[in-house]
Parts: structure tokens; sequence; C-alpha cells
């Protein structure tokens, strides 16, 4: 009988398959960009440059600022209300980081240095980003493969900044501070110490990190990495995490590749909001959140059920998710 499971920090339910389906099973179809189409190999000198992190005189990786982002830094929020209905200006700021100088290579095939450049820019650009206090969150995500929202083909992320919460971040910050308060513990930290107990669904672990497979996940080989160090705010990051944290997301992003044979994939990193107090909201959060990074392959569309119930479905158990993950190598 398949089973279901409840994601303990959402509240939401899965349905996870009896029988797992192999890596080889999933094929998604390959839609591949227009040869020459690649919108970043022709900004070269379109887009305002913000940041760059040079290596023997070549532009490794490169944060850009265009004018076509949905949003800008002009003007003010300007919230009103038009009847029952709440509004404001499109105020906030889009970046992309190019993540490689050469269109069809990968910066986890380039090595944990150039993984490390790519945090690096994050961590910048959140700096600045956050100066302003009307932004109240900067999210980073990334796009790999056209089924993931990935337009060009060239490796890039985004960093996005905004004068208001996104729900789906809203929903885990309540969620933490929930269980906080029932339990007085960071309900990250409890299901780090779980998946370190029970041991079946850690794809690695380093001295700073662990990489799993979540219990409740909502696509198939869907990974989490998490600090071991409580830590509510991405831009904390220590030197050595830093370090750390690139050849974790090099190892388990090439070992997605090599199982799933180079899937779609989008990751988002969750940090929390800036840290200008807010009407006591939170008040606890330097407590009960914890930053982390969710990697979530793009191997099989959602079907009406998911779409309209909120209950995913999981054609591969987590379980075997990370042991076929753990059975391949992460060298070059």
């Amino acid at each position: 009988m398949n089973e279901l499971r409840r994601e303990p920090l959402l509240g939401r339910w899965v349905v996870v398959f009896k029988e797992s389906m192999s890596p080889d099973k999933y094929r998604p179809p390959q839609e591949q960009p227009v040869e020459g189409s690649c919108m970043l190999c022709k900004l070269e000198g379109e887009a305002e440059e913000v940041l760059s992190f040079e290596s023997d005189g070549r532009k490794m990786v490169r944060v850009l600022r265009t004018d076509e982002s949905i949003f800008s830094l002009k003007g003010q929020l300007g919230r009103r209300g038009v009847g029952m209905y709440d509004m404001m200006n499109s105020f906030g700021v889009s970046e992309v980081v190019i993540e490689s100088p050469e269109h069809k290579v990968a910066p986890e095939d380039m090595g944990a240095d150039q993984m490390e450049r790519v945090i690096r820019a994050y961590l910048s650009r959140f700096a600045d980003l956050e100066a302003d206090d009307r932004i109240r969150y900067i999210m980073i995500h990334k796009n790999c493969g056209a089924l993931s929202g990935d337009q060009c083909g060239h490796a890039h992320s985004f960093i996005t900044a905004t004068p208001i919460i996104p729900k789906r971040i809203k929903e885990e910050l309540d969620g933490a501070k929930d269980y906080y308060g029932y339990k007085e513990r960071c309900i990250f930290c409890d299901i780090m110490r779980e998946e370190v107990r029970f041991n079946q669904r850690i794809v690695k672990e380093t001295e700073h990190f662990i990489a799993f497979c979540p219990f409740a996940a909502r696509f198939p080989f869907e990974i989490w990495i998490l600090p071991k160090r409580h830590n509510c705010y991405f831009r904390d990051i220590t030197e050595e995490e830093i370090k750390d944290l690139s050849a974790v997301m090099k190892s388990v992003i090439k070992r997605l590749r090599r199982v799933l044979n180079n899937p779609p994939y989008n990751y988002v990193f969750h940090s929390a909001p800036s840290k200008i107090p807010k009407r006591a909201q939170w008040h606890t959060l330097g407590e009960d959140f914890h930053w982390h990074i969710e990697i979530m392959p793009r191997v099989r569309r959602l079907t009406g059920f998911e779409l309209g119930s909120g209950m995913y479905t999981l054609t591969t158990s987590p379980e075997d998710a990370a042991k076929f993950l753990k059975e391949v190598s992460d060298e070059d």
C-alpha cells in the first residue's frame, strides 16, 4: 500500500508510492533554447554591471541589472487600496548572476572555487540590497533547463528583492514559530537530528552542512541543504561555511545530473527576512528559523490532483532517491 506522509513544517501531506520508480524512468522532454538565442551572451554592454569576480584578468562571475525587470528601485512603494483590494508599485529589484564565463559550462563543472565565487556574489548583493529599509525580503533562486523556466541555457541565477515577504516564506516562518512555541526548539535542528539518527535519507554530510532528501518531499529526488550551526540568516555564514557549502553544492548538483541524466531543476535559498523590526513580528526568529537551500528536480509535471489538493505524489521514495544519489560519484 502507498504511504501518506505529513511534512512537519507546513503540515502538508504527500503520497509516497510503495514501489519506487528508478532514475532511468525519469526522462522529461529536453526542450532546448534556440541556438544563438542566449540573452545573457547578448547583454555585454547593454546592462548595468553591479558586481564581478575576476581570475587571471577574466570575469568569472558577473551580476547584472537590466531595465527589463518587472521591479524598479525608482519611486516609492505607493501602497493603496482600490475598493477591497490592496495594491502597491512594483518596487524592488531583480538581478541576474551569470555563473560562468562560458555559455555551455556550468559552475559545478569548473570546480568548488567557481561555486564559491557564485556564493560570494549572493552574499555581497544581499548586503547592498538589504540596506534599503523598504526591502522586506531577498530571494535567491536558480532555473536550470527549459522546463524549469530557463530561457537561455547559460548558467545563471537570480537575486530578487521585494517590499513584501512571499507567501511561501511566510508559511515557513509561521510554521517554525508555531513549532518553537510548542517545543522551544528549532524544527530544522530537530529535522537534522532525526535525519542523522535515521541515516537513510542523507545524500552528503560534511563538517558544516547536511544534504538530504526530505521525509515528505514535494518532488522526486528533492534535496535540502542545511547548515549544522543554527542560524536564521544566510548572510551570517562564516568563511569556513562558505567554502564547505561550495563543495556541498558542487557535489549534490553533479550527483543529481548523473543520476537523472542532466534534469531541469530549480533551487531556492530560504533565509529570514530583513532584520529591520516590524511590529514585533517573529520576535523569536533568531531561535526558531534556520536558513536552508531547497533543490527541486523538474522530472515530472504536476497533475490536476496535486494542483487542486496541494497534496504532492512521490513516484520515488526519499529513501530510495538518497540511495541512488549516494551510489554515484561526484568526482570530475
